[in-house]
């Protein structure tokens, strides 16, 4: 796999995390900008933000002895004479000399200690204690003050990042606060789209301060926002000439009990443009497969040493195993035989499943493109040495330079991993997507991207995308099935 950058050169969809944004601050200054430059603009998109978002309050401002602090010194006296009642509490003194010491300088009024009792009369609070770059849980009165605001449901604006999320990674170190919004500047971080941090973020306010641009080129984000800029020009748009292999076929191998998983899969392929759709199942079972859609082609699952010969006889272009499988050695078997063709494939659910133990086996039998598509208790099983605390990003692009595939890691907050450390994270799917059978059409979407030559890792990240799209178009009371209703729309609206 090539690792072409991320083609985000005209707008702001890279995600940049903790030290490369301090790469950035850095470039900048070292290309003329002062430091306090660069905070006076930060705070001062603070104060912007909040006067417009809120009617005039009693505003209390946190500050910490850092960086973020001194943004808060700088948002406290904006407010301040625009006329807003503000009370500043401080968190220790910031460093003699530093940027913040500086604008710690310019603040003219009284500082109070940071106190839980403060929050009585101050319904607005502006949360600049520690931002993306804390190691460690917030400790004695910034914990106190953190948890007196979710407990009292305060407004609260956080500075970068709600002090507690790790900007990296998303994670809660201890407690953070409950921010109605957060402002933050230049690029995105990975904490303010993974989960929890995403949800404890709000409502997200990106800020330009004058950080210079061109810094990109030498930073070379390997990290993105799911958008389709970064794969609308890939996607197959039917032309007069096509005919329905040019369109992608491809193949769902199908199970002998949960016939509605690859049912599912096989509806959404055929809804997301493929050309053919061709089902193989246990003959037990595939009367109701051939029952459930006239335009699905459905023939007997052979032994995995016969899959090798269907697909070349069927001009098959991309395979989806796993859904409704089983679990076991059968699967891995059918898995493993179609993996040794070389054709591209999307292993999902059961697949994924049947291989727990034996990722090396699944990384020995690779020849062409792969998806896996786990949700958290298949990665575990799947890579069980790669937890938690290492956050979602840092645990997908782990597996697939492992795995050397693509690892399309599920969740509210999708990772798309590749082996060379390209990473998309996914904001786009709504909650109603949590319904059984959502998975299946998802393994549906990706197969047929990949029938129609789409690169595996724009594959995943476009069909991701358009999971989620549908989701927010079906709303409330959705089921999976109707998730492939809404695709044709969708990809109109793209083409368009």
């Amino acid at each position: 796999m090539t690792g072409a950058p991320l083609p985000f050169d005209q707008d702001a969809g890279q995600v940049l995390s903790n030290d490369e944004m301090r790469e950035a601050d850095r470039l900048t200054i070292a290309g003329g900008i002062a430091g306090i430059t660069l905070m006076e603009a930060a705070g001062r998109a603070v104060a912007r933000f909040v006067m417009l978002r809120w009617n005039r309050r009693p505003v209390l401002v946190l500050c910490g002895p850092g960086n973020n602090g001194g943004d808060g010194y700088v948002a406290a006296r904006h407010l301040k004479a625009a006329g807003w009642p503000v009370t500043l509490a401080a968190l220790g003194t910031p460093k003699a000399g530093s940027d913040a010491a500086l604008a710690a300088a310019d603040w003219d009024s009284k500082v109070a200690a940071v106190a839980p009792s403060l929050l009585e009369t101050h319904p607005l609070v502006i949360d600049a204690l520690f931002g993306a770059g804390l190691a460690r849980a917030p400790e004695g009165p910034a914990q106190e003050i953190i948890a007196a605001i979710n407990r009292l449901d305060l407004d609260c604006v956080g500075v970068d990042v709600p002090s507690g999320v790790d900007g990296d990674s998303g994670r809660v170190l201890g407690e953070a606060p409950r921010c109605r919004a957060t402002v933050t500047f230049f690029r995105l971080k990975p904490g303010h789209l993974l989960l929890p941090g995403r949800a404890l973020a709000g409502e997200i306010h990106l800020a330009d301060i004058g950080i210079h641009r061109e810094v990109l080129a030498q930073i070379k984000p390997r990290c993105a926002r799911n958008d389709p800029a970064l794969w609308r020009a890939l996607l197959h748009r039917p032309r007069l000439e096509d005919h329905k292999y040019k369109r992608g076929h491809l193949l769902v191998i199908g199970g002998g009990v949960m016939t509605g998983a690859g049912r599912l899969a096989a509806r959404a392929a055929r809804r997301a443009g493929a050309g053919m759709v061709t089902l193989v199942a246990p003959p037990a079972t595939l009367p109701i497969y051939a029952a459930d859609q006239p335009g699905l082609i459905t023939l007997p699952l052979p032994e995995p040493g016969g899959l090798a010969g269907l697909m070349d006889s069927r001009r098959i272009s991309a395979c989806v195993i796993g859904p409704g499988g089983g679990v076991g050695e059968g699967t891995r078997d059918l898995a493993l035989a179609v993996l040794a063709t070389g054709r591209p494939c999307v292993l999902d659910a059961d697949g994924l499943t049947s291989f727990a133990g034996k990722v090396e086996t699944l990384t020995a039998a690779l020849r062409g493109p792969l998806i896996v598509t786990p949700h958290d208790g298949e990665f575990a099983r799947l890579f069980p040495d790669l937890t938690a605390d290492q956050g979602k990003l840092a645990r997908a692009r782990a597996a697939a330079a492992r795995l050397g595939g693509i690892v399309l890691f599920k969740g509210a907050d999708s990772v798309i991993a590749a082996p060379d450390g390209r990473a998309v994270i996914n904001d786009n799917a709504p909650p109603d997507l949590a319904s059984a059978g959502t998975g299946d059409v998802l393994a549906g979407i990706c197969g047929t991207l990949l029938a129609q030559g789409m690169p595996a890792f724009e594959a995943a990240a476009a069909a991701v995308w358009l999971h989620g799209a549908a989701g927010a178009a079906v709303g409330r009371g959705l089921i999976a099935e109707d998730l492939p209703e809404a695709l044709p729309k969708i990809l109109a609206k793209l083409e368009a």
